[in-house]
């Protein structure tokens, strides 16, 4: 004898156990689309129609995108668009302060002028949240 709550959760199971889990890809691709959502509705436009800067948004401990490459000369500004957190811009490979604290709204700006992999990190969430990007700039 079947109880019926009982039955159907273990068929729920059975089920679920061949549905596969999102990938951190996915849930990165995600998580990167809300926060150009959110960019556009604090900004009224889309972040790829800002003039002369490239944008990273910084959203639920990510950086969007985490990886970027641009051509030497390049700013690339990075901008908070989370609700409450707050985030750092460090530059590993500069002799660049970490930025401000960045509220939401707030922005950073760093303008590439040599060639070379530039590796950098919010310093308050690196290490437990993995909040880690990568500029490759291109001569």
């Amino acid at each position: 004898m079947c109880f019926k709550p009982f039955c159907f959760s273990a068929a729920l199971l059975s089920l679920l156990a061949f549905v596969p889990a999102a990938s951190a890809d996915e849930k990165t691709e995600a998580i990167c689309a809300e926060a150009e959502e959110r960019y556009s509705d604090m900004f009224g436009h889309p972040s790829s129609e800002e003039d002369g800067v490239t944008v990273v948004k910084m959203y639920k401990y990510k950086f969007c995108p985490e990886a970027l490459t641009v051509p030497v000369g390049t700013t690339v500004r990075w901008v908070n668009v989370d609700k409450r957190t707050s985030h750092t811009v460090l530059l590993k490979e500069t002799d660049t302060p970490e930025s401000d604290r960045l509220f939401p709204e707030e922005t950073f700006e760093f303008t590439f002028l040599s060639a070379g992999q530039q590796n950098y990190l919010c310093g308050p969430h690196w290490e437990t949240q993995k909040m880690i990007g990568m500029v490759s700039v291109t001569p």
